[in-house]
């Protein structure tokens, strides 16, 4: 059972080695855990899962490959390879104290598990509804899709009522995978990539080392405080809004919120389709409130990072021609102003919450993309760990 788990885990593309299946039997014999199946499960993700991001494809395999623990056929009582011990554990780390005394005034955790055994032998076809037979959508405490405060899931991917004895089916990971779309905790994942500890301000923080050592060679308690350690990279965001990005309103905004949270040195402005000569901080103010471009590349040093966040769909005239922007006459390309920045800020990343397999449906895309030089990332957590490597170097 355990090589099932392996090699189902090496066909998901999880990266497990022999060493760490080894490791994983050898805990199970040392008893680190003991009827448990709980526990068995945070051993085996522990033991065999190093990277987060393969929490739900784990979560997926470790369902597939112990399927006969979770979903109970009719051939008999023998087909239940779930020892009763690990039932009742599970049962009293899952069930309410008042669910608890409903089970020992119906007879108690054995009568359930005895009649369990009784309907399977009894039991010859599938059963829909009711409240006897193990099946779905009734109220037998045997089954699927239905409610019963003693209840014994058999059969089901999910839980609904969430009382069955059994849970271990929820999947709480399934947004870390990273080919997935992403959300503000995974986005902040990816962006702590992209870091630079720098001590500055003033000296508030204790610094314990330098207080020993300062002690030890004084003879008397001499505190030592040093400045607290932030973040020193520099991020200058531009945001593409209005258009086609009103479909990519929900991930922007959490892109927005995580870079806000994870960079001290954070300026964003706003932009509509392509760069041009003037941007903005307030959509609101868009036309009346506008910072020029030039401002900005005069303001900002070549040590900030830049970030472009948008679908790049546009006519081709609004990245190629004078005029072609679609909500005023711009006197200059766009992509005379995109080089413009690429050339004061080095360090850019252009990142596109549209799929990466349709880009090659979108003209304007692969233009941006030649004019990024390739430095274009998809908004998935893969996509924004390359960009963050990109702008480390």
């Amino acid at each position: 059972m355990f090589l099932k788990l392996f090699f189902g885990l090496k066909a998901a593309r999880v990266p497990v080695s022999l060493r760490e299946h080894l490791m994983l039997v050898e805990a199970v014999r040392a008893d680190l855990v003991t009827w448990d199946v709980e526990g068995f499960y945070y051993l085996a993700r522990a033991a065999l899962v190093k990277d987060e991001r393969h929490l739900d494809r784990f979560d997926r395999v470790f369902a597939e490959a112990f399927r006969g623990v979770e979903s109970v056929g009719g051939a008999g009582p023998e087909t239940i390879d779930l020892p009763e011990e690990w039932l009742r554990r599970l049962a009293e780390k899952h069930l309410t104290d008042e669910e608890k005394a409903l089970v020992e005034s119906l007879g108690g955790f054995e009568k359930l598990m005895e009649t369990l055994r009784q309907r399977l032998e009894e039991q010859k076809g599938r059963h829909q509804g009711g409240s006897k037979w193990i099946g779905t959508a009734g109220t037998s405490p045997f089954g699927a899709y239905g409610y019963n405060p003693e209840g014994v899931r058999i059969g089901q991917a999910e839980s609904r009522n969430r009382r069955a004895v059994k849970v271990w089916d929820r999947r709480e990971f399934r947004n870390l995978d990273g080919d997935v779309e992403i959300g503000t905790r995974t986005i902040k994942l990816a962006l702590r990539r992209l870091r630079r500890w720098a001590r500055e301000g003033a000296a508030e923080e204790l610094d314990l080392d330098g207080t020993i050592r300062a002690t030890a060679e004084a003879g008397w308690l001499d505190v030592k405080l040093r400045p607290e350690r932030h973040n020193a990279v520099k991020v200058l965001l531009l945001m593409d809004v209005g258009g086609s990005m009103d479909d990519h309103v929900r991930v922007a905004q959490e892109l927005f919120s995580a870079a806000r949270s994870e960079f001290k040195h954070l300026e964003y402005r706003y932009f509509h389709n392509c760069l041009y000569e003037g941007v903005w901080r307030d959509n609101r103010r868009r036309w009346t409130e506008q910072t020029p471009t030039a401002e900005l590349l005069n303001t900002f040093g070549p040590d900030w990072k830049l970030v472009i966040v948008g679908d790049a769909s546009m006519s081709p005239y609004e990245i190629l021609y004078p005029g072609g922007a679609s909500e005023h006459w711009n006197a200059e390309p766009g992509e005379v102003w995109l080089r413009r920045a690429l050339a004061k800020w080095p360090s850019a990343a252009w990142i596109n919450p549209v799929p990466e397999r349709h880009w090659g449906y979108t003209q304007s895309i692969g233009i941006v993309r030649g004019i990024m030089e390739g430095r274009m990332f998809p908004m998935t957590l893969a996509g924004l760990e390359a960009a963050t490597r990109e702008l480390s170097r």
